[in-house]
């Protein structure tokens, strides 16, 4: 595989990453957002893999297949089993309306290229046309953070970050250094558990999920 149809490979799944960001952003069944962020963590886990080859970076290897197994495989049979245990079926609402979410989403894509367009000028790596891509993931994920009213949307945003987050990492440095790249994965293994624990109670304590909800029963108190 040449150079040039790497950086074609890299551009075409960045814009799958980016396709599934939006995708998370206006869905509003659970069920889709789960199989969204599923698509998402492939595309991420064959990038890396291919960026590793490309580069002869090894240890992207290992981080394309810790990606494949916590983000395609674990965390989405986790979120899965935490929505069927708390029977979560309606369609989850947002704080901004759908078309201005895509504007929003939109404005921070154009944004991101801006940014980075002085990164790309100088960087020679395959990856910098993907920067922005990267750049722009995050801010999405934070937008759905704040757009979404229910609390596992919103750590499915969270998730959807650190997805570009990491992809930011493998754009600008070729990654980062597997023994970070370990300690992230468990970090965030470990933090899926805990929510996972916190939203049980939660849902036991109020009966819902709805971070709205919470917010009216802290302003009575």
């Amino acid at each position: 595989m040449d150079l040039q149809t790497a950086a074609q490979i890299n551009s075409f799944l960045a814009a799958f990453v980016l396709l599934t960001a939006f995708g998370m952003l206006v869905q509003k069944r659970i069920y889709s957002l789960i199989h969204l962020f599923t698509w998402q963590g492939l595309f991420l886990s064959v990038n890396t893999a291919i960026v590793g080859y490309v580069a002869g970076r090894h240890h992207l290897y290992i981080s394309s297949i810790l990606t494949l197994s916590l983000k395609v495989i674990l965390l989405p049979y986790i979120l899965h089993a935490l929505i069927v245990r708390l029977k979560i079926r309606k369609e989850v609402e947002t704080v901004v309306n759908i078309p201005m979410t895509m504007l929003i989403g939109i404005a921070l894509v154009i944004f991101s290229y801006y940014l980075t367009a002085p990164v790309r000028e100088i960087s020679t790596l395959i990856t910098r046309s993907t920067l922005a891509v990267a750049l722009a993931t995050v801010m999405i994920g934070l937008l759905m953070m704040i757009t979404r009213k229910h609390a596992v949307t919103q750590i499915i945003g969270f998730l959807a970050m650190e997805n570009g987050l990491f992809f930011a990492a493998t754009s600008a440095t070729y990654g980062m250094p597997l023994v970070v790249e370990l300690g992230v994965a468990l970090d965030i293994l470990i933090a899926a558990f805990i929510f996972g624990i916190f939203f049980f109670h939660i849902h036991t304590t109020f009966d819902s999920l709805d971070v709205e909800h919470m917010a009216r029963l802290k302003e009575e108190d």
